[in-house]
């Protein structure tokens, strides 16, 4: 995933490279991950950094590390989701190959996402992220706050007037977005859980017809094809099953995820128009007490609600683009899946048909002689 020279600088602010301190890399978490991640160009266009490319490995709490750095250092942009620790819907045991692969998938994507962001890829967190080589054991991350105490204390008893029309067109997309999404998640766990307890059921369905061979040599070749023909079912089964738990629910669950990571930023830019109105309506009111100028405080909070839409309109088109992306790739592969499920089970319930065809022919040849 390449990334080109920025459009805009971090609004929010950058802290300088030696207060960031890292995640503790030798607790308990055993599960740790490889990821690549690619920024282009070279050190012309990247200083930055030393290398156009990095393959580094780290624990899942680091790329928690990560992300709550990026929320507190660019709180009005959307940063993308971690996968859940410990629970992926459609895998059971965490520690299991299928479990550490769909995870690494997961955290691959996420880190390529913010690589492929126009301001989150220069931030210095993922800077140390990439380049460190020893990851210090550090506490305290708790005391990170997604909202400035200020801002607690000046908006805390305001009521906002009114969204902008345009943010609560957002609100009520990804309230509808989510239903949908939780609605097909609901159900394909109910026909992944259907189509397991199938195939149980079809294996031993084969097993009784391969069981079958030995008491009949009449049949034994017909036999054995339906043997294989359901073997082949149980295989392009599983096979569909596996798409289905591995790739095609976890994108599901990243985009509830990031349905919650849109409505936290969008609770930030409406904490952050309550405070400049609250600050607004103090400083008018003063103003018509004692004709005070303006203060500059109330400049700052609208420039900050300024920089909150502006950004958030900006990552808002860029979410909508990824997620049109994902979903035409999701949607066409399990369409070629599904496809070539059936596809291989028509293949082998006609060669059967093919085989008894041949055994007719060869009995009515016999009883001819």
């Amino acid at each position: 995933m390449s990334v080109g020279t920025p459009r805009g600088l971090a609004s929010s602010g950058q802290k300088p490279i030696a207060e960031i301190l890292h995640p503790l890399s030798s607790a308990a978490e055993p599960l740790s991950v490889s990821v690549t991640v690619n920024l282009g160009g070279d050190k012309t266009t990247r200083v930055e950094f030393d290398l156009p490319e990095y393959c580094v490995r780290r624990r899942y709490q680091d790329f928690d590390w990560l992300r709550i750095k990026l929320e507190d250092s660019q709180p009005t942009h959307l940063i993308p989701p971690l996968p859940e620790k410990f629970v992926m819907k459609g895998v059971v045991d965490r520690f299991s190959e299928e479990f550490v692969e769909t995870r690494m998938k997961a955290l691959d994507k996420f880190l390529k996402r913010i690589a492929d962001h126009p301001v989150l890829s220069f931030n210095p967190h993922l800077n140390s992220f990439l380049t460190a080589k020893d990851l210090n054991k550090r506490q305290g991350l708790a005391l990170l706050t997604k909202v400035g105490e200020s801002v607690k204390y000046v908006a805390g008893g305001y009521k906002l007037r009114a969204r902008p029309a345009e943010f609560c067109a957002m609100g009520e997309y990804l309230d509808t977005f989510n239903q949908k999404l939780g609605t097909i998640d609901r159900i394909a766990q109910r026909i992944l859980k259907e189509q397991s307890e199938y195939l149980t059921e079809l294996r031993e369905y084969g097993t009784v017809y391969s069981s079958w061979v030995g008491l009949e040599d009449e049949l034994r070749r017909p036999l054995e094809g339906v043997a294989g023909c359901v073997t082949t079912c149980c295989g392009a089964l599983e096979d569909l099953g596996e798409n289905m738990s591995q790739d095609f629910l976890p994108v599901l669950r990243e985009y509830v995820l990031y349905v919650e990571s849109m409505k936290n930023v969008l609770r930030k830019r409406d904490q952050s128009q309550a405070e400049y109105e609250a600050r607004l309506e103090a400083a008018i009111l003063r103003k018509q007490e004692d004709r005070t100028p303006m203060p500059v405080e109330v400049e700052k909070c609208q420039d900050k609600v300024e920089c909150f839409n502006a950004d958030l309109k900006a990552d808002w088109e860029r979410w909508q683009s990824n997620k049109r992306q994902d979903f035409k790739q999701l949607l066409t592969g399990m369409a070629d899946k599904n496809i070539n499920h059936y596809e291989k089970c028509q293949a082998a319930w006609e060669s059967l048909i093919t085989l008894l065809q041949d055994k007719q022919t060869e009995d009515k040849s016999s009883e001819t002689n």
